[in-house]
């Protein structure tokens, strides 16, 4: 089975959400988002945590990069779409097939980097907030 990396930005609220699911799965999209949009690239990803997340309330003022395998055999009906520079590569996953693209995580789902601001919210759970603090400057 042949799996490749991906990443994933996300805020406070989604991380909550993932280490509930112990790590294995990303939350329902809600209903105002219609994509689940991983991408291929560390760069990227810091990029939109750093300039997207850590300025957005509704991400808590914090910007968590996640990195998880998923199986090449699953992905290989999405198209890499590009959206800006060359690095700007991710997967346009419609909300439908989350539960699929879930089920086709291969490990858990870690964190690779975590930009904190002043005004970072922090999470009521205690061994999410460990794993945060390690990322701390």
């Amino acid at each position: 089975m042949e799996t490749t990396r991906l990443y994933r930005p996300v805020g406070l609220k989604e991380m909550e959400l993932i280490a509930e699911s112990d790590y294995k799965s990303f939350p329902p999209r809600l209903e105002w988002q219609p994509i689940f949009y991983p991408v291929t690239n560390q760069q990227y990803a810091d990029q939109i945590a750093f300039e997207w997340n850590t300025v957005d309330e509704f991400s808590g003022f914090i910007g968590i990069v996640t990195v998880f395998e998923v199986k090449i055999a699953f992905l290989e009906k999405y198209e890499i779409q590009n959206v800006g520079d060359k690095n700007h590569n991710e997967l346009w996953i419609p909300s439908e097939d989350l539960d699929d693209f879930n089920s086709n995580i291969v490990g858990e789902i870690e964190l690779v980097n975590v930009y904190f601001t002043n005004r970072s919210i922090e999470s009521t759970n205690a061994e999410l907030m460990l794993r945060l603090n390690r990322f701390r400057k």
